[in-house]
């Protein structure tokens, strides 16, 4: 196998991707199976993570799946202590899980709305990677990759929350890398809008029109357009790369307005 090949090579590791049956991280689940990693498949909705760890073993790999709400430590604890039991490591974390519903206005931003966003998309990723990297670091290493969001570094007026909520993971990226070096490197993917399911309602003719004036590349993005950068920094291709953000959003000039349902 050649230096470039191995870089690519999972065969034999386990990675684990919250929020991995659906859009961005359904795409990064059957990406890693490719590559031969075993997948542990986490999301509230354990029906459709079973879904894709059929789609996993269709590809000659296997994969796990789990029920997990990302915004109860319990979970977390829950969610680490399964996939060790399961397959006796986990070599990449990816923190994908994420919650972006609007609101009015901050004034009509509700206490429990306020909670539940903070939670699943600040709260989650930090006590999953104090989990899992404490783990890797006292093992063989491993990689921690947060997938936050454009609205971190341009947000809008009706995503504050969300918008706060990632800007902590970026900021936790750099702690984190911090923590857990030399062994264990955490990075950080910034995506814009991409294409998915969930983004259905939104990403219509509408969207299209504004993308030709607002993204370089006049179009918003596909979950598989994030693959290449999770299979970069999950493995030895950026083994001198840590606490670094890379943003994927087709080079977009305007503040996150709209609501981003993709993960």
């Amino acid at each position: 196998m050649s230096t470039i090949s191995k870089f690519y090579d999972f065969t034999g590791k386990v990675v684990t991707i919250t929020g991995g049956s659906r859009g961005i991280g359904h795409a990064m689940s059957l990406a890693f199976a490719e590559c031969g990693a075993k997948v542990a498949v986490a999301s509230r909705k354990i029906e459709s993570c079973e879904e894709t760890v059929k789609e996993i073993r269709k590809l000659g790999s296997d994969g796990s799946a789990h029920a997990v709400h990302v915004g109860k430590w319990e979970d977390c604890d829950r969610l680490c202590q399964e996939v060790y039991a399961k397959w006796g490591r986990c070599d990449v974390l990816i923190n994908n899980a994420g919650l972006s519903p609007l609101a009015p206005s901050l004034l009509e931003t509700s206490e429990d709305l306020f909670d539940k966003v903070i939670a699943v998309n600040l709260k989650g990723p930090f006590r999953l990677t104090a989990l899992f990297a404490t783990r890797m670091a006292a093992g063989e290493g491993g990689s921690v990759i947060n997938v936050s969001s454009t609205g971190s570094i341009r947000p809008g007026a009706h995503t504050a929350p969300y918008s706060a909520a990632k800007a902590g993971v970026n900021a936790l990226t750099v702690a984190q890398a911090q923590e857990y070096g030399p062994k264990v490197r955490v990075n950080c993917i910034i995506p814009g809008p991409f294409r998915t399911d969930i983004s259905k309602g939104w990403f219509n003719d509408d969207f299209r029109a504004r993308a030709k004036q607002d993204f370089s590349l006049e179009r918003g993005g596909e979950p598989e357009e994030c693959v290449g950068a999770a299979l970069y920094f999950a493995g030895p291709a950026s083994s001198f790369t840590t606490g670094a953000t890379l943003v994927i959003d087709g080079n977009s000039s305007n503040p996150w307005t709209r609501s981003e349902h993709q993960k």
